[in-house]
């Protein structure tokens, strides 16, 4: 009797153990742990109303496993891209919403027209720079350009 409630109280906690392994291996490392944890906002223009050609912050910080909505707008009067293909390649991408459509995947650039919103929901998973910038001729010549750090979780 008591070989059987021992069984029976182990074999929920095995499952458990198995159903989140699974989803680390199917999801990607920390994209699996934190896809439910909430995210931190951080919010970046594209440009200025007044037509000025910069990121405003163009100095972000993320921290390794922490997840994060990005909201990107711009308020200016021509479109702008927020290419950042190293970047994106050392996290895991959640979604883009925009509008009605969400996107789910790899992402390496966004293009955001006047007026334009996205939300970008990820988690870094590698530590390091990372340049951003605006890939429409000029716009980085002039100024439109940043850096992204992410750090290791035990460094913060």
């Amino acid at each position: 009797m008591v070989q059987q409630l021992r069984q029976a109280l182990v074999l929920p906690k095995i499952l458990t153990v198995l159903i989140a392994i699974v989803a680390v291996l199917t999801l990607g490392g920390y994209g699996a742990i934190a896809a439910s944890a909430p995210a931190e906002t951080v919010t970046v223009h594209l440009g200025t109303a007044a037509g000025d050609l910069r990121f405003e912050p163009s100095q972000m910080q993320f921290t390794v496993g922490q997840r994060y909505k990005l909201v990107l707008d711009n308020p200016s009067p021509e479109k702008h891209y927020f290419t950042a293909k190293d970047f994106a390649d050392a996290l895991w991408t959640q979604k883009v919403q925009a509008g009605a459509v969400e996107v789910k995947g790899a992402i390496h650039e966004l293009e955001l027209k006047p007026g334009g919103l996205a939300e970008w929901v990820f988690v870094p998973e590698r530590p390091g720079l990372y340049e951003l910038h605006c890939a429409i001729a000029g716009h980085a010549e002039a100024g439109m350009v940043g850096q992204l750090r992410v750090a290791a979780a035990d460094s913060v």
